[in-house]
């Protein structure tokens, strides 16, 4: 295995992280600011505010997205399995 292999499947790897957290990370910025703003405009200061609306959508866009998630990582796997042969090389 040459450092560049290393690297790059390193690299593949972080992306693809990024990308299955993508969706979660959206629909927390999207809610969180539009919890910041109800906030701003009504001045409630509730800590517990922020946090369960967050929580809520979160776990509804996993929902949703959970199909795509896991054929992602499932064809990750397989190409991972199908090419360890030339890994080990």
């Amino acid at each position: 295995m040459s450092p560049e292999f290393v690297i790059g499947f390193a690299k593949q790897s972080i992306e693809l992280a990024l990308t299955l957290a993508l969706p979660m990370l959206l629909v927390g910025l999207v809610v969180g600011i539009l919890v910041s703003i109800l906030q701003a405009a009504t001045q409630i200061q509730e800590t517990t505010l922020t946090f369960v609306p967050k929580i809520v959508s979160m776990f509804l866009a996993l929902l949703f997205a959970f199909p795509w998630i896991m054929e992602k990582l499932i064809s990750f796997t397989r190409d991972v399995f199908i090419n360890l042969p030339n890994y080990i090389r």
